[in-house]
């Protein structure tokens, strides 16, 4: 499965999902990096030294880094969705459906509502 490196504001429960279903995630809390004011410039080059994707709901920053940075250990960027445990299933759909996160920018919105 996935290292993963969950940003700041990443929904823990999310991370408790992704960790059930098989992904080594490491929280910005957890790596003693909390409340710093770390860029995000810094936190892509922290997860990609430690060879884990990001996964972030900063979807505009990281769409920039992802620009003038392509060389980085992958960016899972999310919408802000309430279903943790689906956002969580289609993360995981995600990386199970790529051979490498390597380089590569994934989208994970949150499913339309249907009436």
């Amino acid at each position: 499965m996935a290292r993963l490196y969950a940003d700041e504001q990443y929904p823990y429960p999310v991370v408790e999902f992704l960790r059930a279903l098989g992904h080594d995630v490491l929280t910005v809390q957890e790596a003693g990096k909390a409340n710093q004011r770390i860029s995000d410039s810094d936190v892509l080059a922290f997860a990609s030294a430690e060879k884990r994707a990001v996964i972030t709901e900063n979807r505009k920053d990281f769409f920039r880094l992802h620009r003038i940075q392509p060389d980085h250990a992958g960016i899972i960027a999310c919408t802000n969705d309430r279903d943790w445990q689906g956002l969580a299933n289609r993360i995981h759909e995600a990386i199970i459906a790529e051979e490498s996160l390597q380089g590569k920018l994934i989208r994970i919105v949150r499913p339309a509502v249907s009436s």
